[in-house]
């Protein structure tokens, strides 16, 4: 590959890259310097190169055996967070969930502030329709841009995606490259009280200071996972390495050196609790890629 700014790196443990804290190796691994080196590098990558694109891998299990392709990180680049004209945030796959709360509301505008509980980047809340404190991403997306295979960049808008709760169908072979969000405007004083307000609330009632996915599984209608977790008495349980948080059901942490086996097990282990006892399917938020050993 040649005339890439970026930082390129072979076999590299996903482990550094998931908030799980474990994962197998990846094939390659690229952080571009911006978009238009992230263009090169995938105009010399192979056609049939799988590709998989990471943030702060808040909602990823690579399995022990790792990955047989790339990883394009965006945490660190795609950094790109600017208020336009219109009312309009636009921010880069990078950019954190946090972040883009922080500055709409610094810059006095409203309708953002669940971001703040969102532990990802936009490229990630774009891709599954993340959600927090009774918000959803979607409900505030103007347009975005997007990226494919060969590095050829397109703006779409909202009714070109087959949009659900934590899940967003978009055109094959096409990744988030970045999102324009539609402000209100509002009080600063409000909004960072509000913001200060939720992270307080995430903090009471979340394990926010162990490794975890988030929220493990997605809510069934008209009714929470952690309620049925905790019901069938599987708080505290655990599978080598892995446990189901103390705090909130719905949270598998990394309690102790978990391997991504210890918590694939756990995951499925859940699973088929609830389905026999409760007789609901949950099903998980977490992606899980790669090869077991």
């Amino acid at each position: 590959m040649s005339d890439l700014r970026g930082e390129l790196m072979q076999n590299e443990s996903m482990g550094r890259h998931c908030s799980w804290r474990t994962g197998g190796p990846v094939h390659r691994l690229y952080k571009p310097a911006d978009s238009s080196d992230l263009q090169l590098f995938l105009r010399q990558l192979p056609d049939d190169e799988p590709v998989l694109w990471v943030g702060l891998g808040s909602n990823l299990l690579v399995r022990d055996g790792g990955y047989a392709g790339t990883v394009i990180l965006t945490s660190g680049s795609l950094q790109k967070l600017e208020i336009l004209e219109g009312d309009l945030l636009y921010a880069e796959a990078g950019v954190t969930c946090a972040k883009v709360a922080r500055t709409s509301a610094r810059e006095g505008y409203t309708g953002l502030e669940f971001f703040a509980g969102i532990p990802g980047t936009v490229g990630g809340a774009l891709s599954m329709n993340a959600g927090a404190f009774g918000g959803e991403t979607w409900e505030r997306v103007e347009k975005v841009t997007t990226i494919d295979h060969s590095g050829e960049i397109r703006e779409r808008v909202p009714a070109e995606f087959d949009i659900h709760y934590r899940e967003v169908g978009k055109p094959a072979g096409e990744w988030f490259l970045a999102g324009y969000f539609r402000l209100a405007h509002g009080d600063v004083e409000d909004s960072q009280r509000r913001i200060r307000e939720l992270l307080d609330r995430r903090s009471a009632t979340q394990p926010t200071t162990q490794p975890s996915c988030g929220s493990t599984f997605r809510n069934p209608e008209n009714d929470h996972a952690a309620r049925l977790i905790e019901s069938i008495g599987l708080k505290g349980h655990c599978i080598g390495g892995a446990c189901v948080s103390t705090k909130h059901a719905n949270f598998i942490i990394n309690e102790k050196d978990a391997t991504a086996s210890d918590l694939e097990k756990l995951i499925d282990f859940v699973q088929q609790q609830v389905a026999e006892q409760c007789g609901v399917e949950l099903v998980p938020e977490v992606h899980i890629v790669g090869d077991p050993l």
